[in-house]
């Protein structure tokens, strides 16, 4: 039987809300995706693999970026929003 399993994918949001609050705090836009990848690779190693640092890495990064696209996608959707057509 195959397994699957949706590894910290709760995480996502929590990373989005964290690197937005950094960048109202002055962090520049232009580091954010960074940001995201390592908070995502920290709480990988910290909550989803802590005995695993290859597996942990590697979700991590994952997740890093699905909060970053998430952040950017949602940036430009509210920027599209506010200008008028």
């Amino acid at each position: 039987m195959i397994e699957f399993e949706a590894y910290g994918i709760a995480l996502i949001p929590v990373i989005v809300g964290l690197v937005s609050i950094m960048t109202t705090f002055g962090l520049s836009k232009r580091y954010a995706p960074i940001v995201s990848i390592v908070l995502g690779i920290i709480a990988a190693i910290v909550y989803i693999a802590p005995d695993d640092v290859k597996q942990a890495v590697l979700v991590g990064i994952t997740i890093g970026l699905a909060a970053s696209g998430l952040y950017s996608s949602t940036k430009h959707m509210v920027k599209q929003r506010k200008t008028p057509s």
